[in-house]
């Protein structure tokens, strides 16, 4: 089933210039880009992107870190996209994260893991509408 999703290539990437990089393995999984902006995130929206981490010891050293420099957004279209982008974008922790995920090779730590995926049609949904408005 064909479906939509976001991604966001993370601060730490854009400064060590991989964002070439991380779109060759979005295309190469066959997922294709519908939309892409670089945008400087405000606390604000960031606090909406993380709402589910309220009350957590690490959400302001992430909103820190995520409104420290620009990011890519990405809005992604195919076959089970929300699956399919968390499957190369690898474990959250990159420590953790296989070699020949995203994350498993060009991040370096928590929060310093590259690229930021939605776990389910409703968080893509949500966090599209956040960053390109509901008529995306």
């Amino acid at each position: 089933m064909e479906e939509i999703t976001l991604a966001i290539i993370k601060p730490d990437a854009v400064k060590r210039k991989l964002i070439g990089q991380i779109i060759i393995r979005i295309e190469e999984s066959d997922l294709r880009i519908l939309c892409i902006k670089m945008a400087t995130l405000s606390k604000n929206i960031l606090r909406e992107l993380y709402i589910e981490h309220e009350g957590k010891s690490f959400l302001e050293d992430l909103i820190e870190f995520m409104s420290s420099g620009q990011v890519v957004l990405l809005i992604l279209k195919g076959e089970k996209a929300i699956e399919n982008l968390r499957k190369i974008c690898g474990a959250t922790d990159p420590n953790k994260a296989l070699p020949g995920t995203i994350r498993g090779d060009y991040g370096t730590s928590l929060p310093y893991n590259v690229i930021h995926a939605p776990d389910s049609p409703e968080s893509a949904k949500r966090e599209i509408g956040l960053f390109f408005g509901e008529e995306k």
